[in-house]
């Protein structure tokens, strides 16, 4: 689950966690579907703490019978690099 908030339909950006909404309706749509879920870190490290919030509500949203994995590694590829930047030098550096 690597959300961008510029990909995320115009509707959902309405709601008070927008990025949250948008996993619920994945994990919804798909819960009978899939045998786990893998949010990315990287993807809401670069919104700073609201995103943060965002991938702990995902977290606990992720039906239990269900895996759950965190991609946290460093090092990735192009767009996971660019929102690590973004998170580090942008968002935890300024606040």
């Amino acid at each position: 689950m690597d959300p961008d908030i510029d990909k995320i339909p115009e509707f959902l950006k309405q709601y008070p966690d927008p990025i949250f909404e948008f996993n619920k309706r994945i994990i919804d749509a798909t819960k009978d579907l899939c045998v786990a879920y893998k949010p990315n870190s990287a993807f809401y490290e670069a919104y700073g703490v609201k995103g943060l919030q965002s991938l702990i509500a995902t977290g606990k949203y992720i039906p239990k019978d269900c895996l759950s994995i965190i991609d946290a590694k460093r090092g990735d590829i192009g767009n996971t690099s660019d929102k690590y930047a973004c998170a580090f030098l942008t968002k935890v550096l300024q606040e």
